[in-house]
C-alpha cells in the first residue's frame, strides 16, 4: 500500500485489479476506551447519576460532547448509547416513537395491509430505553415483530444537538423525562412506564445556537466542556492516536494547530479536537519516519483539508503556515 492512493492520472487506471486502500480510521478517533474526560466532566456526570437528572453538555463543536455518551455507556457496561439526532422539525413524540399515519390510513381505506396499529409504529431512542428497562413479559404487547428486547436493563440515551429543535421541544419533554412515563394514543392510549430501578440515563448536547428554556435547564445537570490546553491535547493525542506520542512531528503539529486557533487571526471556523485527531492520523501516515513538519512543509499544506472546512479558511491557513515556517 502506497501514498498517494489517487494520483489524478488517467493513465494510472487499474484493469481488473482493485487498488489496495486503507481501512476506515474513524474507529481510532472514536473508541470509547480512548476518551479522556476532564475532572469537571467526571464530577458533573456523577452528580447527574446521583440525582437521576439529564446531563446537559455544551462546548464548541468537535470538543467531545457526543463521544462522552459513548464513554459513559462503555465504562458502566451498558452497551452503546441509544442516539437521537435532533432536527428542526422534531417533536417530543419523536424521541419516543414514530407512527406511519399515512400508511395506516391507506390500509384502512383500501383494506389492504395490516390492521394492527403496532405494525405502523417505530420505537425511537427514549422509547426503546424505557421498554428495555422492564422485563419482556411486562411490555410484550407493545413490541413489534423482530424487536430485540434484552431487558430488564439500563440504557444511556444520547439526545444530540437539542438546541436545533423547536423551542417547545425541551419543555414538552419535562413531564415524561421526570416521571419516566409516556402515552401512545395510537395504541389505545397505552401508558408505558420505565422501571424505577433502571431509569434511562440521559446525555444531552447543545452547540448553544439558541438558548434553552429555563424550566428545562432547571431539571438538568449542566457542564460546559472547555477547549483543552496544550498539556490536555497531548494526553488526548496519546490516548487516541497510536504511534504519535512524542517527537518533533507531534510538537510541531500542535504548534501549528495553536497558531490556527489564535484569537484574531483570519480563520473563521477554527479547527477543534476532532479535526486535530484526524489531521494527526493523516500526518502519521504520510510523514517520513522520524521527519518533522518544518523539514517537510508540503506535508502540512497537502493535509490541511482535514483541519479546515471553508475555502477562505484554507487560503488563510496557507499564509499562516508560511509565516510559521519563516524563522
Amino acid at each position: 500500500m502506497s501514498y498517494p492512493y489517487y494520483t489524478g492520472n488517467p493513465r494510472a487506471h487499474r484493469e481488473n485489479v482493485a487498488a489496495e486502500l486503507p481501512g476506515s480510521r474513524r474507529e481510532e478517533q472514536t473508541r470509547p476506551e480512548g476518551y479522556l474526560p476532564d475532572a469537571g466532566l467526571v464530577d458533573a456526570a456523577n452528580v447527574a447519576l446521583l440525582l437521576a437528572q439529564p446531563l446537559l453538555l455544551t462546548g464548541e463543536p468537535g470538543v467531545g460532547k457526543t463521544q462522552f455518551a459513548h464513554s459513559l455507556a462503555w465504562e458502566l457496561g451498558l452497551g452503546k448509547p441509544l442516539p437521537y439526532e435532533t432536527k428542526s422539525t422534531s417533536t417530543a413524540r419523536d424521541l419516543f416513537y414514530g407512527y406511519d399515519t399515512i400508511g395506516r390510513f391507506h390500509a384502512a381505506q383500501t383494506r389492504e395491509g395490516s390492521v394492527d396499529s403496532l405494525d405502523y409504529l417505530t420505537w425511537h431512542a427514549l422509547g426503546i430505553a424505557i421498554l428495555q428497562s422492564q422485563p419482556r413479559e411486562k411490555v410484550a404487547q407493545w413490541l413489534p415483530e423482530g424487536f430485540e428486547h434484552s431487558g430488564p436493563r439500563r440504557s444511556v440515551v444520547l439526545i444530540d444537538e437539542i438546541d436545533k429543535a423547536p423551542r417547545d421541544f425541551p419543555n414538552d419533554l419535562l413531564n415524561e423525562v421526570e416521571s419516566g412515563v409516556f402515552r401512545v394514543p395510537e395504541l389505545r392510549n397505552a401508558r408505558i412506564e420505565a422501571n424505577s430501578a433502571l431509569p434511562p440515563i440521559l446525555v444531552l448536547t447543545s452547540n448553544s445556537e439558541k438558548n434553552l428554556p429555563e424550566a428545562f435547564l432547571r431539571r438538568c445537570v449542566y457542564y460546559h466542556i472547555p477547549f483543552p490546553d496544550r498539556a490536555r491535547l497531548t494526553e488526548i493525542v496519546a490516548s487516541r492516536v497510536s504511534g504519535l506520542r512524542d517527537g518533533a512531528l507531534l510538537a510541531e503539529a500542535l504548534d501549528l494547530f495553536e497558531r490556527l486557533r489564535e484569537p484574531g487571526n483570519e480563520i473563521n471556523k477554527k479547527p477543534a479536537t476532532a479535526e486535530l485527531l484526524g489531521w494527526l492520523i493523516a500526518l502519521r501516515e504520510v510523514a517520513p519516519a522520524g521527519g518533522s513538519l518544518k523539514s517537510n512543509p508540503e506535508i502540512a499544506r497537502r493535509t490541511m483539508s482535514a483541519l479546515l472546512k471553508e475555502s477562505a479558511d484554507q487560503a488563510a491557513a496557507r499564509a499562516i503556515v508560511d509565516r510559521w515556517l519563516t524563522p
